[in-house]
């Protein structure tokens, strides 16, 4: 009789340790992104390239602009005819106030089995994660069967136009043959109640667009009529679309999922009967619902307004900003909509926009990503979901690659996975990161 399989993977001692050290250490070297190309990247990409390049993987270092950098390294297969597969996840990180903190953000503490500081889960831990796996392989001299190529890229936490952007549009070249690729927010433990166990594996994000609203009215007195005020025309139209109800839209991604998760609740939903009711139905999945909530339609959130320079002085204009987001095939729809509530008074432009992306969840590399949660989770259950913003796989998705959201982490109950992306006192435990690298390194072999 065959001998089982060791359940922890052939991930060595110190692999586990360096996931550890490296996300500690990744997290103190502070890559703030604040906006407007405010943020230096280097030295966390200094960082990689130094132990990509002691495990003998090749780093190259590139920049659109001095201190943005990117790093990406090719990591050749024993099969020349295999399609390659893409890693990738970004350095920069978002602000932190550290007076709201428990520990300093940029500490890397780590206390009672727990890894502290920004960047934890968004996304050091997975950069981490990639690092050690890879040099493990160095280690023990192990291939891939298809080229991995891996990618660390600057300015994700902005409009990534310094780095997968950049990488996309100048350095095609580095990605040649990558035909899929994994990177932040899935796999992650979501506990759903009842002792139920879920991860959510990403194949799907909403579209990106954030709006610049304008309005131009007429100048004066603020003691005095003026039936052309910029400001009230703008607020209007900002309460317009702050009130708006956007109908439901599923996409094959939502769709499966609310179908996989209302299973797991013990409810047949058939989606396609006439007349169905999804928002009753998300009112019987309990925590669940959270992973679908925000992708069942468009949305438009009012977020900065801008207007005027003395309370006696109407301005003659006024400016507001929205984080729209559209469902795949939602465009259409976006735009009319924004058309009637913006009204003829105020104009509205893209100021930043990224389409929407889907992926097959049916597909051979879904179908591997999710055994391998499952044989280091048997108990647990794998379900496919759309992520309600973005990440870099957009800008690849350029390049025709298929992005999956594959971060594995078994996380405690209790442990508010999804609060922590940009939250305060941002954490991630030992044992998760652990459960991460035997994962990641299982499913990397056998992809």
């Amino acid at each position: 009789m065959a001998e089982a399989p060791d359940p922890l993977g052939p991930v060595d001692q110190q692999a586990l340790d360096e996931v550890v050290a490296f996300t500690s250490e990744l997290i103190r070297i502070d890559t703030t992104n604040r906006g407007g190309g405010d943020c230096r990247e280097r030295p966390a990409a200094e960082y990689v390239a130094e132990r990509l390049a002691d495990a003998g993987i090749e780093p190259t270092l590139l920049e659109r602009t001095p201190g943005r950098t990117n790093v990406v390294a090719r990591i050749p297969g024993t099969d020349p005819t295999a399609d390659a597969l893409l890693v990738h996840g970004h350095l920069d990180v978002v602000p932190a106030e550290p007076a709201d903190w428990s520990v300093h953000p940029f500490s890397g503490e780590v206390r009672d089995g727990v890894v502290w500081g920004r960047g934890a889960v968004d996304m050091k831990n997975m950069d981490a994660m990639v690092l050690s796996v890879v040099r493990g392989w160095a280690r023990e001299g192990f291939r891939p069967a298809r080229d991995i190529v891996i990618a660390y890229t600057a300015d994700e936490e902005d409009s990534a136009a310094d780095g997968s952007g950049f990488l996309t549009e100048e350095h095609t070249g580095l990605f040649e043959g990558c035909t899929e690729g994994v990177s932040e927010s899935g796999a992650f433990t979501f506990h759903a109640g009842d002792g139920l166990s879920l991860y959510p594996i990403a194949a799907g994000e909403r579209g990106t667009g954030w709006l610049k609203l304008t309005a131009e009215g007429r100048a004066g007195h603020g003691s005095k009529v003026n039936r052309e005020n910029a400001v009230s025309a703008l607020a209007a139209a900002v309460a317009r679309i702050g009130d708006h109800e956007w109908p439901i839209r599923l996409t094959p991604t939502v769709r499966a999922a609310i179908t996989e998760i209302a299973a797991l609740h013990g409810i047949t939903a058939d989606l396609d009967e006439p007349g169905f009711d999804v928002a009753q139905l998300l009112g019987k999945l309990g925590p669940a619902a959270s992973l679908v909530e925000n992708t069942i339609r468009n949305s438009s959130n009012p977020t900065m307004l801008e207007a005027g320079y003395k309370v006696n002085v109407i301005p003659g204009h006024a400016t507001a900003f929205v984080d729209g987001r559209m469902v795949p095939g939602g465009d259409e729809e976006f735009h009319a909509t924004l058309d009637r509530l913006t009204g003829p008074l105020v104009s509205w432009e893209f100021y930043h926009r990224e389409t929407a992306l889907t992926a097959p969840v049916d597909s051979p590399t879904y179908a591997k990503l999710r055994a391998a949660v499952e044989r280091f989770d048997p108990g647990a259950h794998t379900v496919p979901y759309c992520m309600s913003g973005g990440t870099d796989a957009k800008q690849f998705s350029r390049l025709g690659i298929t992005g999956y959201g594959f971060t594995p982490l078994k996380l405690p109950v209790g442990f508010d996975y999804q609060r922590m992306f940009h939250g305060v006192d941002e954490r991630v435990p030992v044992d998760a990161l652990h459960f991460g690298v035997r994962v990641l390194d299982h499913y990397l072999r056998t992809a």
